[in-house]
């Protein structure tokens, strides 16, 4: 059985995972990700019981109890290649022996759940939304770095939406993957709306925003809106949803993201003080992860 490299693998000196700074038994099989740092400590404070508290950069997690339900909630920053490490890193923490520093014989499944903004693509989905990600379509490429990839993406999606927004060959090749069915049906209720969100590599230029940049597709979010793919449509823009969906089908953990909708890119309306309804949203998820 191959012995993972200490370069490949990096393990800090107290026996905790290098980024995440968290050991194996510090992390639950419920998982809440969030992008905020300081979000953590808002939801941890819902848990009767906390156990452990970590920090390190913008990853800070606080692993306790919800009534009967042992949950950690982790920041992961902004972006997909955060979430390349932390997905990765959470993986190894169950299907990893740390000391050994070989892959268990036996598979541990986590539920992971982002808690998240985003902004609507589509004019009947209202600032405050609460909006579940049936699909994720990545713009950020990550995927492609990983063998498999073709097997647990909808490829006639792909290719729907690449011909109809005429993809420029410049940019990384979207991918699309689903969220966990189990896990959407456990989590989601008619206050949801479920829709098709695009994680973007960046917050302006890629999700089609110009302040003194030009974009090369002043056009995009026009498409975005009117594409069709069966009966799904874009619905929002976000910047982490499709890595997790796609690193999590890889590795075998379930992962669904919800959103409350803060901005609406068709309207033009947003919405800053929001934290009321994230509380709500944070209470719906708690009650049924």
């Amino acid at each position: 059985m191959r012995v993972i490299e200490p370069s490949e693998l990096i393990i800090n000196p107290d026996g905790s995972i290098f980024h995440l700074h968290l050991k194996p038994e510090q992390l639950a099989e419920r998982v809440i990700l969030v992008g905020d740092p300081g979000r953590v400590k808002m939801i941890a404070g819902f848990f009767n019981k906390i156990e452990s508290q970590t920090e390190n950069r913008e990853f800070v997690s606080a692993t306790g109890w919800f009534g009967d339900k042992r949950i950690t909630v982790l920041s992961t920053g902004i972006g997909t290649d955060n979430i390349d490490i932390v997905i990765n890193e959470l993986d190894a923490l169950v299907n990893i022996d740390l000391e050994k520093r070989q892959v268990k014989n036996e598979h541990k499944s986590l539920q992971i759940i982002r808690i998240g903004t985003s902004g609507g693509l589509q004019h009947d989905i209202p600032v405050n939304a609460f909006l579940a990600s049936a699909k994720a379509i990545g713009f950020d490429g990550l995927l492609n770095f990983y063998e498999r990839r073709n097997e647990i993406a909808d490829l006639p999606f792909e290719n729907s939406f690449k011909s109809f927004v005429g993809w420029n060959e410049l940019l990384p090749a979207p991918y699309v993957v689903e969220a966990d069915p189990d896990l959407f049906k456990k989590i989601i209720d008619s206050e949801f709306t479920p829709g098709v969100t695009i994680s973007a590599p960046g917050f302006y230029g890629p999700q089609g925003r110009e302040l003194r940049l030009k974009i090369v597709d002043p056009l995009i979010n026009d498409k975005l809106e009117a594409f069709r793919f069966e009966d799904h449509r874009i619905t929002n823009y976000e910047m982490e949803c499709s890595a997790i969906y796609g690193l999590s089908r890889l590795l075998g953990h379930k992962a669904l993201t919800v959103c409350i909708i803060i901005a609406n890119r068709v309207s033009k309306e947003a919405n800053e003080d929001y934290k009321p309804v994230m509380l709500k949203l944070v209470q719906k998820v708690l009650d049924r992860i």
